[in-house]
């Protein structure tokens, strides 16, 4: 039996909309029980260190009011950690920032980087019980460098593929897509759950869905631009049912 594809839908950029003007809305909170309603299955928030969309308060009222999981996205700093540990999320994914970035560009350097990110995955999974995953390039050294470190699951970076599809690019889709089937693949075996977000869209979204290994997409930028004209509940429901229909081929 085909493992269930979730889907969590990020409200970042409902945020970057409420703070291009100040004030209170739109509402991510609101955003966020919306998109539930709708038929997402958890909701993701990346609390930045410079606060340019999702902010401090905004990651408390989300914890309080969605009865859904909340994926805290976040930088392995000092900082975040305490706000994490304070909040209690369902679950947090570590993820490479930078203050000049538009948004997050490639995947953590889990190798490089693990002596630093081993005591942030200790602290927030094996003792506060939160479930730990690292956003990842799609290669084998990146999944086994996080099976080390102990995280549970992995978060499959999959802004090269999708960027390659935006400019028509095949072969490079091709290849890009070839790495993100291989590391589905290697997830099962190094006892990870895998997922995968950055840049989907219905389209792209479809065609990963029938990569069974994945059991969730992580999708908002695309979804808030789609509200625009159709609706955050309708961009929603078409999303989910591109998942759906992707899954079919599984």
């Amino acid at each position: 039996m085909q493992a269930a594809l979730r889907l969590g839908v990020n409200v970042d950029h409902v945020a970057t909309v409420r703070n291009a003007r100040g004030g209170a809305v739109p509402d991510p909170v609101r955003a966020a029980l919306l998109a539930i309603e709708a038929g997402a299955d958890g909701i993701t928030a990346h609390l930045r260190e410079d606060r340019r969309h999702i902010r401090d308060d905004d990651m408390t009222r989300l914890k309080a009011a969605i009865a859904k999981p909340l994926n805290f996205e976040m930088a392995a700093t000092e900082q975040m950690l305490d706000i994490a540990l304070r909040i209690k999320p369902h679950a947090c994914c570590l993820v490479p920032e930078r203050r000049t970035e538009r948004t997050t560009e490639g995947g953590l350097d889990v190798i490089g980087g693990f002596e630093h990110l081993k005591p942030f995955v200790d602290e927030l999974g094996r003792r506060a019980d939160i479930r730990v995953s690292m956003f990842v390039e799609p290669s084998i050294e990146a999944l086994e460098a996080s099976a080390a470190l102990g995280a549970p699951v992995v978060e499959l970076h999959t802004g090269a593929w999708c960027d390659a599809l935006a400019h028509r690019d095949s072969e490079k889709a091709a290849h890009e897509f070839e790495r993100l089937r291989k590391a589905a693949a290697a997830s099962a075996g190094l006892k990870l759950e895998c997922h995968a977000g950055h840049g989907l869209d219905f389209d792209s979204a479809r065609m990963i869905a029938a990569l069974p290994e994945i059991v969730e997409l992580n999708i908002g930028h695309f979804l808030i631009g789609e509200a625009i004209f159709i609706g955050l509940a309708e961009s929603v429901r078409k999303m989910r049912a591109a998942m759906d229909e992707g899954r079919k081929h599984a």
